[in-house]
């Protein structure tokens, strides 16, 4: 099976909804129709704002269909002795669908994603893992922070 990787363009934003939702469904179920909306109606103007500017989405495709994805949000925080330029990066939305699984398409498109990151100055990669994408992500390198990650939903 060959594997074309590239980077999402402002041409892809429908297609990046599309991805993001399924991510979605996949991560906790089936959406309620007004939950679909919203987040649709979000990510099509966040989409426009910022793709290319502090997110860029990487795209691996068989025989012109989508096989997986993963998107990058840079930021700039105040430096730490882990991000010491203040450039982070969080990886978000890793999904490749169930018939490419076990194939290595998921880690092509980390492994480009990893190196998008350098190119533009990120200085560390954070992610939350499923039990399913922690082998593939110890495997590139992450490993668990000394710190617990928390949340207070406002």
């Amino acid at each position: 099976m060959k594997i074309d990787l590239r980077k999402a363009t402002a041409g892809d934003i429908g297609l990046l909804i599309d991805l993001r939702l399924d991510y979605l469904r996949e991560d906790s179920g089936e959406l309620k129709k007004q939950d679909e909306k919203a987040i649709r109606s979000q990510l099509s103007g966040y989409f426009k704002h910022n793709i290319d500017l502090g997110f860029t989405a990487i795209i691996a495709e068989a025989d012109g269909k989508v096989a997986s994805c993963a998107f990058l949000v840079v930021s700039e925080k105040p430096a730490n002795l882990h991000f010491i330029n203040g450039i982070s990066g969080t990886v978000l939305n890793v999904i490749t669908y169930s018939q490419y699984r076990r194939q290595g398409v998921a880690s092509k498109v980390l492994s480009a994603l990893i190196e998008e990151a350098k190119v533009l100055g990120v200085s560390q990669l954070e992610l939350f893992a499923t039990p399913q994408g922690r082998p593939l992500y110890e495997k590139l390198g992450f490993n668990s922070p000394q710190y617990t990650a928390m949340r207070l939903k406002l």
